[in-house]
């Protein structure tokens, strides 16, 4: 009995290893963007109903099409505070007039130019397609990067995302064995004159001179709210 007992315990030592060590990988790959996280898979297939996105207004005002707010002057200057509430911080990128404009409590205050992916004009739908997404997104994490100064990561794919992804291969867009992508994220340049050039050399991410992206990360924080539309 005793060693009946023993071999029940090191097969459910191993099962639970496998369980532990399986988990623990899928966490890791929905981190990265290669799985559909647990809690969005209801979601990502309508089981909740299926919110859309894309319905209603965006939640950014919109500034005319041809202007740069503010693009001398230091947020700090412009808030009139050494301090500003991060919590109010948001952004929108608009892929049409090559700009990001930070908003402070849903009020505009300051705007850069920027590039994106290769083809700057349609939605991101897979890996490779060197599309910037759009939507509704929000930073995850923000670091230093040697080559573009400053990363601060989108949480691409979100439900949306996957969502979206999904309907291409449906419809037929893309193939069963594209992925979708991940690391797509707000940095600098390794030359201002491809942000002045409106050069789209990114394979996806959004890009802008590194003095202001440099600011930029002074302001915001993960889970800033970050909206890219056309």
């Amino acid at each position: 009995m005793k060693k009946k007992l023993n071999n029940l315990q090191i097969k459910f030592l191993s099962l639970s290893v496998i369980i532990v060590a399986t988990s623990v990988v899928y966490l890791q790959l929905a981190r990265l963007g290669y799985v559909v996280p647990l809690p969005d898979i209801l979601d990502v297939l309508c089981l909740n109903g299926c919110e859309d996105e894309t319905s209603g207004n965006i939640s950014h005002p919109r500034l005319p099409s041809n202007q740069i707010l503010n693009g001398n002057k230091r947020i700090i200057d412009i808030l009139n505070t050494q301090k500003i509430d991060k919590n109010k911080i948001s952004i929108l990128i608009e892929k049409s007039n090559y700009r990001l404009t930070v908003y402070h409590d849903k009020k505009p205050v300051k705007s850069y130019p920027v590039v994106f992916g290769n083809n700057p004009v349609d939605d991101k739908l897979k890996e490779g397609d060197k599309r910037t997404p759009e939507g509704k997104f929000k930073i995850k994490d923000l670091y230093p990067h040697a080559a573009w100064s400053k990363f601060l990561w989108l949480d691409y794919p979100n439900k949306y995302s996957w969502r979206k992804h999904f309907q291409a291969k449906f419809g037929g867009k893309i193939s069963w064995h594209d992925s979708i992508g991940s690391e797509i994220g707000i940095h600098g340049t390794p030359s201002d004159d491809l942000i002045d050039n409106k050069s789209n050399w990114t394979l996806g991410c959004i890009s802008l001179k590194n003095k202001d992206v440099d600011e930029l990360y002074q302001v915001v924080q993960q889970g800033t709210e970050v909206e890219i539309i056309r």
